[in-house]
């Protein structure tokens, strides 16, 4: 029956799992035996045995300061299995613009639906609009765990009763099975505690400037979710999901779009917005236990331009993030000491190249090649003498390409 399919899956889930995460220790002391281990994982799901291990806690400065709870290896499998299972029929209910860990969507597209709105809310920039433009303040580690069940369950009890097939026993008991095994992982892993017993990279004292809203170690009891984990990204949706719909269809408001706890809304009434805002703040804190950062509410006349997703969205044009341009320029000169510190390995070299590649791409939307042509070119690079960039300032390519 199921159990069959859920090695089969786990398989598949394995090999998402690694995509981004090839050659770390976590991932490499799991590939060794990964067949059994991925055997041996669904005989404990089956059983209901399966526990998680103890998280890897740690804080990064960049591109701004916050906590990571990382997940050992072989739960991120079972992140992507969970994932694999229910973003289908989750993601077929989110409305259009919503951004954030979807197929096909991202910041990028994001950033072009928003200038979008601009252009059409304006008509072509000849009538007034305004832009008004939200944060929520820690949004995972706010997030209620008794709420985001309710949220799951109203949203996945409708797909249940479409999946099982009445005309055979066999395939309702299949997908009986399937569905029991679904929730018992969103149990497992939504009522996961990652601050017991993790395990502290680093040291205690980079905490210390750290807001308290910004720390899983500072949560209301029963609320919380790690950052970075697929499955936080997946329930992050999900949580506002019901918010997304009461700003379309009963505020009525066309022009909106979320990323993940980051959205704008745009109209052409100023006064309607202030409205709206007052309407929002009273929705999140009733059906979501969320307040918006009192320092990051932005309402202007969408002339003046506003910050969105890494760009900066101005009439007829966009402009990429100065932070994204500090980032580019700090990572040629890493790249720089990496290839001049001593003789490069290949794994050196792969490095770099994926490192400017990334930045590359990401500038490749935005009018930035005077940027690039300055960064690259204006100096001699250490990088130039094992690659090239092609016509453009598009790609870096390795002479010898592995």
């Amino acid at each position: 029956m199921f159990e069959q399919q859920l090695k089969y899956d786990l398989f598949q889930a394995y090999y998402d799992a690694r995509r981004n995460k090839r050659n770390t220790w976590n991932q490499l002391r799991f590939e060794i035996n990964y067949e059994s281990e991925l055997f041996l994982l669904a005989e404990e799901i089956s059983e209901r045995r399966y526990d998680l291990r103890p998280s890897i806690a740690f804080v990064i400065n960049e591109p701004v300061k916050r906590e990571i709870l990382a997940a050992d290896f072989r739960d991120r499998v079972v992140h992507h299995l969970i994932f694999n299972y229910t973003n289908p029929e989750l993601d077929a209910q989110f409305i259009t613009d919503s951004y954030s860990c979807r197929v096909g969507k991202g910041t990028h597209y994001g950033i072009e639906r928003a200038a979008g709105f601009v252009r059409q809310c304006s008509e072509n920039y000849t009538k007034d609009c305004y832009v008004l433009k939200l944060d929520i303040r820690g949004y995972f580690m706010s997030m209620n765990k008794h709420l985001l069940w309710q949220k799951l369950q109203s949203m996945r009890s409708y797909s249940l009763n479409e999946e099982i097939n009445e005309q055979s026993r066999t395939t309702e008991a299949y997908t009986q099975g399937k569905e029991e095994t679904i929730w018992y992982l969103l149990d497992k892993v939504i009522w996961n505690d990652p601050r017991k017993n993790c395990i502290v990279k680093g040291k205690l004292s980079d905490w210390d400037d750290l807001p308290p809203s910004k720390s899983l170690f500072h949560s209301a009891a029963d609320c919380g979710l790690p950052i970075g984990n697929l499955t936080s990204q997946l329930f992050s949706n999900v949580y506002l999901h019901d918010f997304d719909c009461f700003v379309k269809n009963d505020l009525g408001v066309e022009y909106y779009g979320r990323y993940v706890d980051d959205f704008v809304l745009i109209h052409r009434d100023k006064a309607f917005l202030l409205d709206a805002l007052n309407k929002i703040k009273q929705h999140l804190a009733e059906h979501s236990g969320l307040i918006l950062h009192p320092n990051k509410i932005y309402l202007q006349h969408y002339s003046k331009g506003f910050a969105f997703l890494g760009a900066y969205i101005k009439p007829r044009r966009c402009y990429i993030g100065n932070r994204t341009k500090k980032k580019f320029r700090q990572a040629v000169a890493e790249s720089n000491r990496i290839l001049t510190a001593n003789k490069p390995h290949r794994e050196d070299l792969e490095k770099v190249r994926a490192t400017l590649n990334s930045y590359l791409g990401i500038m490749q939307h935005f009018k930035t090649y005077n940027i690039r042509r300055k960064t690259l070119l204006d100096k001699s690079h250490e990088f130039f003498k094992y690659g090239y960039l092609e016509k453009g300032l598009t790609k870096y390519k390795l002479k010898v390409e592995s």
